[in-house]
């Protein structure tokens, strides 16, 4: 049974973010908000969790996940990164997009497109997002929570814990915080593309 968490979105509760982090370090798979949609996520080098969060999203092991990060300095630490998209990152962080770099060797070669050898990186604009990714000091992996069968994010963090209160630790119920998927753009090469229309703006990037 997992343990279903309520933290204020605007003032989260710092004894419930470091229980929900324990969590985490302890192997678990977490449902949390976003800026965007509620997304599940776990450490970056548990690859247990990792594969119970392919299961739950019957996902192959083509898929990209995406480290969410707290700054533009932890995603450097990920991402190679250059004048030009570094101003790009500054200019558009935090907020709803998934951007795409060229990973560093801090990135687990499972987490990388085999062929590019890139890495979806983002910094969501979400308070309760950020305290957790504060308190574990790294970032998460993380992937949308869109279930089988399902076209939209699930919402509600009432009908995501009856849903999966068998396959996850937690859920954080965090309010409401949409349905529509953050914008991806594509910045591993000299021109940015946008690869996906989402809830960010996309103009800056054409």
């Amino acid at each position: 049974m997992s343990q279903f968490f309520q933290i204020h979105p605007e003032n989260p509760q710092a004894r419930l973010v470091r229980q929900a982090v324990d969590i985490l370090r302890g192997g678990g798979v977490i449902v949390y908000p976003t800026d965007s949609a509620y997304a599940l996520g776990c450490r970056i080098g548990d690859k247990a969790a990792l594969d119970r969060i392919r299961r739950i999203r019957r996902l192959d092991a083509d898929h990209n996940f995406t480290l969410v990060c707290r700054d533009l300095s932890e995603l450097a630490t990920y991402a190679r990164v250059d004048n030009t998209q570094y101003r790009l990152l500054r200019n558009n962080t935090p907020g709803p997009y998934t951007f795409i770099l060229k990973a560093t060797s801090e990135v687990p070669r499972r987490l990388m497109h085999a062929k590019r050898k890139t890495v979806g990186l983002r910094v969501p604009e979400n308070n309760v997002a950020q305290a957790l990714l504060g308190d574990l000091g790294e970032p998460l992996m993380s992937v949308t929570l869109i279930l089988p069968g399902d076209d939209l994010p699930l919402i509600d963090p009432y009908e995501i814990r009856d849903s999966l209160e068998r396959a996850v630790d937690l859920v954080i119920d965090g309010g409401y915080c949409g349905m529509e998927p953050t914008s991806v753009i594509d910045l591993a090469d000299d021109l940015p593309l946008v690869l996906r229309v989402g809830k960010g703006d996309v103009a800056p990037f054409e």
